[in-house]
């Protein structure tokens, strides 16, 4: 296990993505998993259990966390799903959380650092706000499965949306089809 990441979870529905991404990377990798308040309670109504990954698990307060620092060394971030709140915080630099700081280390390490939004339709502000976070050094993903490979199931989408995150972090998976044209 070479490879180390850090997972925060945040309160926007599409906990079902954290869960399937945790599980991978669990496998595969060191994880260091951060879930927010409105994330655990988004997750009871999802009926997503976050509990039991292969993962450190760090309090949301916990600023102290090693994983605060820019001298922990990693091979990237996710926040997964990526609130509006979590994304104007890591836009504008405004680490109030362990999850925003850890972006925003990340981001000043230029490390890898993934935001996958669900939420739709975007305001201005939203669209803004992707914007700067992309200008600085965030990838932005959204949670937007493909269908030319006729999914069948819910997990055969979130695997779509999963596999492109694994991508993205250098991962080699089978989750999906790959495009052949």
């Amino acid at each position: 296990m070479g490879k180390e990441f850090v997972i925060g979870v945040t309160g926007a529905s599409g906990i079902v993505y954290a869960r399937r991404l945790l599980d991978i990377l669990g496998e595969l990798s060191t994880v260091h998993l951060i879930i927010s308040d409105n994330a655990r309670k988004i997750a009871l109504y999802e009926s997503v259990d976050l509990d039991g990954c292969s993962a450190t698990y760090y309090d949301i307060r916990g600023m102290e966390a090693r994983i605060a620092s820019g001298s922990f060394r990693h091979d990237g971030m996710v926040i997964i799903p990526c609130s509006m709140k979590t994304l104007a915080g890591v836009a504008h630099g405004f680490a109030d959380n362990l999850i925003t700081r850890a972006a925003d280390v990340a981001l000043k390490e230029k490390r890898s650092c993934i935001l996958v939004v669900r939420e739709m339709p975007f305001n201005r502000v939203h669209l803004e706000n992707l914007l700067a976070a992309h200008d600085a050094g965030a990838t932005i993903m959204a949670a937007s499965p493909a269908f030319y490979h006729k999914p069948e199931t819910i997990a055969d989408l979130v695997d779509i949306v999963v596999g492109r995150i694994l991508d993205h972090l250098k991962i080699e998976h089978e989750l999906s089809v790959r495009w052949e044209g």
